[in-house]
């Protein structure tokens, strides 16, 4: 085996409720993640050094050198192998002891959907198959949670309650439905430092307490309950995202007129999603929000989608 292509989901969230600020910099976090059917493809194929390229939806925007995401993934989970095994990952008969990183996207950079996260997962998930390392998934997302808050996540897929910084995961109790949304891309990015950065600001120094999981939208996916998930949906990070980008605001606005169950801001944003009645709702609404010219370009997606996924050797 020279190469492993793996496919990775996007992530929204369903609720992101940020506590106060930590000594070590970070917010404590309660989400609930989400992965949905927008993915990236991910490759890795034996070559003499480490080196990543990038085809597709915003690529330019993407580090193509040792600040990539995926390659510090690749790094992190060599150095967790030498620690377990005491060598590094058997370089094969012809010494190739590096890997060539080739990630084709479709997830929006700085989009607040997780794609460099997503990436990274997919370079770990690929790395452990393409070396036989016979990692965990338990294992690999220890290996994640060193990498990036988000890159856990996107190993497992699915619907997951995040703590900490988001790399605490356990996994959601939920109903076997399949929720279908409507994603809106902006014309323009969002720096995630810069919108805590601006949730502080906006704060004000109030007293801020610890975050907690939202009761209502739990009940809701239990249920299975599509307009109750809808009106639970929750993003402490909205209003610093709209305050920074205002014309976010006429996004979510037009997709409340055109009837979606529920309208948020992912993550830092600037990303806008919309949750469908159903796939017809999803379509429609895609073409409502397109037409309104209150977006640069639109998808539809459904979840829970899986996590990293080997889909070629």
């Amino acid at each position: 085996m020279t190469s492993v292509t793996v496919r990775v989901p996007a992530k929204i969230n369903l609720q992101l409720a940020v506590g106060p600020l930590r000594a070590d910099g970070y917010h404590g976090l309660v989400t609930v993640f989400h992965a949905i059917s927008l993915f990236d493809e991910v490759t890795v194929a034996a070559a003499t050094a480490d080196s990543v390229t990038v085809a597709g939806e915003g690529a330019d925007h993407v580090p193509a050198d040792g600040d990539n995401l995926a390659l510090r993934a690749v790094r992190a989970l060599r150095e967790a192998i030498v620690a377990r095994d005491g060598a590094a990952p058997d370089a094969g008969p012809d010494g190739r002891a590096g890997v060539a990183v080739s990630i084709r996207k479709r997830i929006p950079v700085a989009g607040g959907l997780a794609g460099g996260s997503a990436d990274a997962a997919a370079a770990l998930v690929a790395c452990n198959d393409l070396w036989q390392a016979e990692l965990s998934a338990s294992e690999l997302c220890e290996v994640a949670a060193r990498v990036g808050s988000d890159v856990a996540f996107a190993v497992l897929g699915g619907t997951a309650v995040g703590r900490g910084r988001g790399e605490q995961l356990t996994s959601a109790l939920v109903a076997p439905a399949s929720y279908h949304w409507v994603l809106a891309f902006a014309d323009g990015h969002l720096s995630t430092p810069a919108v805590y950065g601006t949730l502080d600001r906006l704060r004000g120094g109030e007293a801020v307490g610890e975050p907690e999981l939202s009761a209502d939208l739990m009940s809701a996916l239990r249920a299975g309950d599509a307009p109750r998930l809808g009106a639970a949906l929750s993003n402490d990070l909205q209003a610093p995202a709209l305050a920074m980008f205002p014309a976010l605001r006429k996004t979510l606005a037009a997709g409340r007129e055109f009837g979606a169950l529920g309208a948020l801001v992912s993550g830092s944003g600037p990303t806008c999603f919309f949750l469908a009645r159903d796939e017809r709702h999803a379509t429609d609404l895609a073409v409502a929000l397109s037409s309104a010219g209150v977006c640069r370009t639109v998808a539809t997606a459904t979840g829970a989608a899986a996590g990293a996924t080997v889909i070629n050797r």
